[in-house]
């Protein structure tokens, strides 16, 4: 596919990062070393990892001297810009002047604004200083900020300028996040360097260490990966050298130190009927042993209800409806941090613990991901059944005080239990905000399927929760029931095999090519499926790789509104009736329905009744949401999906996007398959996309630490 699905906006802003007439210079027309990357350097093995090894612990002495990981220097192209404009009138002067810098180095002035706002009101003065900051805007690629440096330097403008190195570092960086990295080895960054024809990979990493775009960190390696890199039982470890940017470090050290300090105050409350009687003889004097009103901080006290002990845990496990929800209680009882695992159907398992929390008299709260697992949730026993509304609310939600308990005096949520579902799709940032909002001793239980799609966002944090081994895991063993439970449970293990569908809950369609699938996916959507299962179109989604290509979501999206929803467009390229992907942010859509529009903007209508207009200005970021990419998907299910997957799919495909896929159809899953062999290899030898985090080794060495 063309366009990579890793969450990243689905096309460059307007705009961004065109600069016309100019091109990626070839290395020798930049003057860069001929020969390509393998001139770059040894091209024995064993000279390339010396070379390799020298160049970490010359960026781990450069760390070092700068203050390393625990005293990064400011820096980055951002860093020390002013706050922004504050008036009218700067913020005028500031875009004009921005402008002008861009247009005088061939580049688009609608990048002012953006320039502006991530800069400050020196944004023209920052560009002409250093041209390749430009790379610091969304959408800009290095042959874009070549073009921006020559037209602003001219001749001056050459690969080796250690402006241009220094910039390259943090794209690179940067690039690494939107693939889900929170880190690169330092070979990595190195290799992307020379590859851009930066002549000394080594001295930009060093640069950008000591300013403070990166930092550097070294870790032992351990297990499948110490094996892999020469490490035996009676050597020393094996190590690597990582280089993050700054703001992803902090995140996954703050991640770290939240769950251990979640850990380290919780402590199981006492059984109140324990020890009842064993004061039966004292009276109520006070210190002085006079009789009389009882201090303030014992009224206090009496208005705080008593924290449920181990017998009442006991019979809220014992009461639970299925042998994992009983262990989930049990554990959740015993313990701050727990993590949960399971499939859709596995969901009854934190409703019950919410219900049994809630019963013992605790402030507790689940949060999903989207509002449609939200009402799923709410909608499952006992929480159906409760007079009172579920305690449940969207993750972003709560976050934003719109929905929750509210605030305690000291700013973290007012909360004794909090059960997050949909756990793998919270990325190290959310996740570490998430942990910042909880108070000490909260106990935090995070449910997810291990399966499903990662986040959007950089990190893995549920996968390397579950690998560290730092808390109790309860694995579900409530099975997803049905043809679409078993052909899910078994791509989760690696086999694609074809199930027994008496119903047509599983079909499966070939193409040839993308032409054809996108042909036999408007067929079902619009025909076949409707009619055979009664499933009506506006509750059937289809699901693709990417949003280019022959069958991405751009052409599925075309030819459902030609055939569905024809119209002229006459509200921004929507009319009435469209159906709509509302993306605020990266992993995060909302489908909608476009019900009317005027000078005010797009009036949407969202599945749970909800309406919001977009403003003009802002009705471009929507895109039509008959098709949906699968990230795009994740969080929510249809009554049925079609699964598109295009000849030029093989690339993208995952067993981890093939699980998540063919989970979103509740009644009906049908795979419109094109891609021949690919689909069966990537479900047996292609678990998932590899991403490299530090919160696993954080965690191992705040165990050594404390051990």
């Amino acid at each position: 596919m063309t366009d990579a699905e890793n969450g990243a906006p689905e096309e460059t802003p307007a705009g961004a990062g065109v600069v016309p007439g100019q091109a990626s210079p070839e290395p020798e027309a930049a003057g860069a070393p001929t020969g390509g990357p393998a001139d770059a350097g040894p091209a024995d093995p064993a000279d390339r990892a010396a070379a390799v090894a020298a160049l970490a612990e010359r960026v781990r002495s450069v760390g070092r001297s700068a203050g390393g990981a625990d005293a990064p220097a400011p820096g980055g192209p951002a860093a020390g810009a002013p706050a922004g404009p504050v008036t009218d009138e700067q913020r005028a002067r500031a875009l004009a002047d921005t402008a002008a810098v861009l247009a005088e180095g061939g580049a688009p002035a609608q990048l002012a604004g953006v320039a502006v706002a991530v800069f400050g009101d020196g944004a023209a003065g920052q560009l002409r200083e250093d041209p390749w900051a430009v790379l610091a805007l969304p959408g800009v690629r290095p042959e874009h900020a070549d073009g921006f440096a020559r037209g602003l330097l001219g001749p001056a403008a050459g690969p080796g300028d250690k402006r241009r190195a220094q910039a390259l570092v943090g794209w690179l960086l940067e690039q690494a996040t939107l693939r889900g990295h929170s880190a690169l080895e330092v070979a990595e960054v190195a290799a992307g360097l020379e590859r851009l024809g930066v002549p000394d990979s080594a001295a930009a990493i060093q640069a950008a260490v000591l300013d403070g775009r990166a930092m550097p960190f070294q870790e032992e390696l351990t297990g499948a990966e110490a094996h892999a890199a020469g490490g035996g039982d009676e050597d020393e470890p094996p190590t690597r050298t990582l280089l993050a940017l700054e703001r992803l470090a902090l995140a996954e050290e703050s991640l770290a130190d939240g769950l251990v300090r979640l850990m380290s105050t919780f402590v199981p409350g006492e059984d109140p009927a324990e020890g009842a009687g064993e004061d039966d003889g004292a009276d109520d004097t006070d210190a002085d042993g006079d009789a009389g009103e009882e201090p303030e901080a014992a009224q206090a006290a009496e208005e705080v209800p008593a924290a449920p002990g181990p017998a009442a845990w006991e019979a809220a496990a014992a009461a639970a409806p299925s042998s994992s929800a009983t262990a989930l209680v049990r554990a959740a009882a015993e313990s701050a941090l727990v993590l949960h695992t399971g499939g859709e159907a596995a969901r009854a398992e934190p409703a019950a613990l919410l219900a049994a929390a809630a019963g013992l008299g605790l402030r507790a709260w689940a949060v999903t991901w989207t509002d449609h697992g939200r009402d799923t949730l709410a909608a499952l026993p006992p929480l159906a059944d409760a007079a009172a509304p579920a305690p449940v609310a969207t993750l972003a939600d709560l976050l934003a005080g719109a929905a929750g308990p509210g605030r305690s005096a000291d700013g973290t949520l007012a909360l004794d239990v909090l059960i997050v579902l949909d756990a793998p799709l919270l990325d190290v940032e959310l996740a570490a905000t998430l942990l910042e909002s909880l108070a000490d001793g909260t106990r935090l239980v995070l449910s997810g399927d291990p399966g499903q799609l990662w986040s959007a966002g950089p990190g893995r944090f549920f996968a390397d929760l579950l690998a560290a081994r730092v808390c109790p895991a309860v694995a579900s063993r409530t099975p997803d029931f049905g043809p679409i439970g078993e052909l899910v449970s078994g791509v989760g293990i690696g086999e694609l095999q074809p199930v027994e569908a008496p119903g047509k809950e599983v079909v499966i369609l070939t193409a040839k090519d993308g032409a054809e699938a996108v042909h036999r996916a408007l067929q079902l959507l619009t025909d076949s499926i409707p009619r055979a299962l009664g499933i009506p179109s506006e509750q059937v989604v289809l699901l693709t790789p990417g949003h280019g290509g022959a069958a991405g979501t751009r052409a599925l999206n075309a030819a459902a509104k030609a055939r569905l929803n024809p119209g002229p467009g006459r509200f921004g390229g929507f009319d009435p009736g469209d159906r709509v992907a509302d993306s605020p942010a990266p992993g995060h859509t909302r489908p909608a329905r476009v019900v009317d529009g005027d000078a005010s903007g797009l009036h949407l209508e969202y599945p749970d009744g909800s309406r919001r207009t977009v403003p003009p200005a802002e009705a471009g970021k929507l895109r039509h949401g008959w098709a949906l990419t699968v990230h795009q998907a994740v969080g929510r299910r249809w009554p049925g999906a079609v699964v598109v997957l295009p000849d030029d799919a093989g690339a993208a495909l995952t067993r981890q996007w093939v699980y998540t896929a063919f989970g979103r159809g509740e009644r009906h899953l049908s795979v419109v398959h094109a891609a021949g062999p690919a689909l069966p290899q990537a479900v047996a030898e292609r678990p998932a996309a590899a991403r490299t985090t530090r919160l696993r080794a954080i965690l191992a060495e705040n165990a050594a630490e404390s051990s």
